[in-house]
């Protein structure tokens, strides 16, 4: 029987959970044509329509806010609502030309119609959203209304009157 010297971190792989799990999700997406997770899980998300822009929402102070990523799209091609507790953002971004060479490469730009839906806090006031689209970036306040403020209501106490009498 041969003895052979043993030698740390040889032949050992470095074990990344992450890498294999997005592996496994990526092959569970090829096998069952759909996605696994979330698309809150993943960092840009995808639609089975086509594309969604990139998002923030924060909060501040007095306002939440809300921004969306749409460069190369016109002011008329975004549609913004209010449907009950629930901010949506639709629009579609048109391609530019359309290319029908055999000589297209690689597209990673994407194009057509996409809806985002946000549920928004209770204590948003819908009839004051705004909204400003500049440089490719639209920016959507949500303002919060007005806090109220707890009301003091003091307490005053009776004294009963002791009765005297006896039996």
């Amino acid at each position: 029987m041969a003895m052979e010297r043993w030698r740390p971190g040889r032949g050992m792989v470095r074990w990344r959970p992450l890498r294999e799990l997005e592996e496994m999700e990526r092959r569970f997406d090829d096998v069952l044509g759909r996605q696994l997770s979330p698309a809150v899980w993943r960092r840009v998300p995808r639609t089975d329509d086509g594309w969604a822009p990139a998002m923030d929402v924060y909060e501040k102070e007095d306002k939440f806010v809300v921004k969306a990523e749409l460069p190369g799209m016109k002011e008329e091609d975004i549609d913004i609502s209010v449907v009950g507790d629930t901010l949506v953002i639709k629009g579609e971004r048109k391609s530019e030309h359309e290319v029908k060479d055999d000589d297209y490469y690689c597209c990673e730009r994407s194009y057509g119609q996409f809806s985002r839906s946000i549920a928004m806090p209770s204590n948003v006031d819908a009839q004051k959203v705004e909204a400003n689209y500049e440089d490719g970036v639209l920016e959507v306040t949500l303002p919060k209304h007005p806090e109220v403020k707890p009301k003091k209501i003091s307490v005053s106490a009776r004294k009963k009157g002791k009765s005297g009498g006896s039996s």
